[in-house]
């Protein structure tokens, strides 16, 4: 924590601008193992010791994810033109963007929305949407509401912390780590659920 300060301290503005870089990269599958919802809480709590402008950085941030969502999506539009006109000779082919398409016509809206608290579907899933060519005006609208959810909750939940509970950056590590670990409930119940059901269909 007191690196963290330090650095800060040190980057001055720029550290607004390091902060808009990752949340920026973290929408792209080939970045997804940079800190989402850690840092949002992080920055955060930050904000609440005086680090941060608690305004400028939900901002700052918040145009960040929609603007990595944006050209996620569009990095999947040029993956699907060159997986169509692969003819199938690589290992990403035709047949997987048909069921992925298929997936995202039930469950696109709760991709894009509530999968901004889902690490790794966070990072996959706007261009995942680019790929399978979901509706540009659905996406946007997806992308918006679920940046409005994502960044101001995460954010004020590290802030209010920080503010109202005594010595607070004493405990910062283990509820950092809680976060981390809660945030992957949802894939690891997902992963459980798959498995029991191509279980039970080859049964």
């Amino acid at each position: 924590m007191e690196k963290l300060i330090q650095l800060i301290e040190v980057l001055g503005f720029f550290s607004y601008i390091l902060l808009f870089i990752i949340i920026f990269l973290e929408s792209f599958p080939v970045t997804f193992f940079l800190p989402g919802d850690s840092l949002l809480f992080t920055t955060g709590f930050l904000a609440s010791q005086g680090n941060f402008n608690i305004i400028v950085l939900v901002i700052v941030l918040y145009i960040a994810s929609v603007l990595g969502y944006f050209f996620s999506y569009f990095m999947g539009e040029r993956i699907r033109t060159f997986i169509l006109n692969s003819n199938d000779r690589y290992w990403f082919k035709k047949k997987h963007l048909d069921y992925t398409k298929n997936f995202f016509d039930k469950y696109g809206d709760k991709t894009i929305i509530i999968g901004r608290f889902i690490p790794i579907v966070r990072s996959f899933g706007p261009t995942l949407a680019g790929a399978v060519d979901m509706n540009y005006k659905k996406f946007m609208r997806d992308n918006i509401l679920g940046g409005l959810l994502w960044v101001p909750v995460v954010t004020s939940l590290g802030y209010f912390l920080g503010k109202s509970i005594p010595n607070a950056h004493l405990y910062l590590t283990p509820i950092i780590l809680g976060i981390i670990f809660v945030s992957f409930i949802p894939t690891i119940i997902e992963y459980i659920h798959v498995r029991r059901k191509k279980h039970n269909q080859g049964a």
